[in-house]
C-alpha cells in the first residue's frame, strides 16, 4: 500500500492533483489567445513599460493608462506556480477594466530558482510599496489602488495586501496553504522547507483588513476549490470583508476572461471595489 504524503494523498495523487494543465488538456489554446490579445492592448494602449520598482531585471512594471485623469488603479499579478511566465502574456486581463476606465498595472517578478519563496513575496510587496506613493505624481491616477492575481498571483496578491494604505484585493484560484506545493513535483525549482512554507502561506499569516473578493472556477481541481473555500472562512473569522465570487463552469484557464471581459462579473467586482 503507497504511504499518503499530504492528508490522503499518495506523492502522484498529490502532484496530480494540483497538476492544472493536465486538468485542462486543450490550455495551450488558453496560452495561444492570451498573447493574441495581450499584443493587441499593447499596440492600442498608452503604456509605461519596464518601469523599475527595485533592482532585479525582473523587477519591472507596465502601466497601462485608461486615458482618463485621476482614475483609480488595479494591479495585476500574474500566475504560473511562481517559475513560470511573464507580464506581457497576460496583458489582455485588463481589457476590461481599461474600458471602465481603469488604470492596470502588469506586475513581473523574479521566478525561481533565481529567487526563493521568501524573495518573491517580498517582491510583491516592494511592488506595493513603491507603486502607491506614485500613482498620483508619476502616473497621472488617483491615490486607489486594488491588488489581484490568478492561481500563484493570487497568492501573491494576498501577500501584497498586506502593505498598508491598499483599497482591496482579488484572488482568483490562490493558494494559501503552501505546505501541499512544497510536498508536491512543483517544490523542485523552489526549494522551499517546512518553515519557508509556512511562514508565506497567507491561511497562516496576519490578513489585511481591506475588502477582498475570492474566487476560483466551479471546474478546477478540488484542491483549489478547497484553498478558495478555507481562505474565505479563515477572513470572515476574522472579520475581513470578503466576498465569495462563484464562477461556475470555469477551468483554471477560463477564469481570467470573467476579468478580462468589460462585463464580466471579475471586472464588475473590481469596478466597484475600487468605487470606479
Amino acid at each position: 500500500m503507497t504511504a499518503a504524503v499530504y492528508r490522503n494523498f499518495t506523492q502522484a495523487e498529490l502532484d496530480l492533483a494540483y497538476d492544472n494543465r493536465a486538468a485542462v488538456p486543450d490550455h495551450p489554446r488558453f496560452r495561444e489567445d492570451w498573447m493574441r490579445r495581450s499584443a493587441a492592448v499593447y499596440e492600442r494602449t498608452r503604456c509605461d513599460r519596464d518601469v523599475a520598482y527595485g533592482a532585479g531585471p525582473r523587477q519591472r512594471l507596465d502601466f497601462f493608462h485608461c486615458g482618463k485623469p485621476n482614475r483609480p488603479t488595479f494591479a495585476n499579478i500574474h500566475g504560473g506556480y511562481w517559475q513560470w511566465n511573464d507580464k506581457e502574456m497576460h496583458a489582455f486581463v485588463g481589457e476590461g477594466l481599461l474600458a471602465r476606465g481603469i488604470n492596470v498595472v502588469q506586475l513581473e517578478y523574479t521566478l525561481a530558482p533565481a529567487a526563493t519563496m521568501d524573495q518573491i513575496a517580498e517582491e510583491a510587496r516592494i511592488a506595493m510599496r513603491w507603486l502607491l506613493p506614485r500613482l498620483v505624481t508619476q502616473f497621472g491616477a488617483s491615490d486607489r489602488l486594488a491588488v489581484g492575481g490568478h492561481s500563484a498571483g493570487g497568492h501573491l496578491s494576498a501577500i501584497a495586501l498586506e502593505v498598508p494604505g491598499l483599497a482591496g484585493g482579488l484572488l482568483i484560484s490562490g493558494l494559501y496553504d503552501l505546505e501541499p506545493i512544497r510536498l508536491s513535483y512543483l517544490n523542485a525549482p523552489i526549494g522551499m522547507d517546512a518553515a519557508e512554507a509556512r511562514r508565506n502561506s497567507p491561511q497562516f499569516r496576519t490578513q489585511a483588513s481591506v475588502p477582498t473578493l475570492v474566487t476560483v472556477g466551479g471546474a478546477e481541481l478540488p484542491e483549489l476549490r478547497r484553498h478558495a473555500a478555507e481562505y474565505a472562512a479563515l477572513l470572515r473569522s476574522r472579520n475581513v470583508p470578503v466576498e465569495e465570487i462563484p464562477l461556475p463552469g470555469d477551468n483554471h484557464f477560463s477564469v481570467l476572461d470573467r476579468l478580462a471581459a468589460a462585463d464580466g462579473v471579475l471586472c464588475e467586482a473590481v469596478v466597484q471595489l475600487l468605487d470606479a
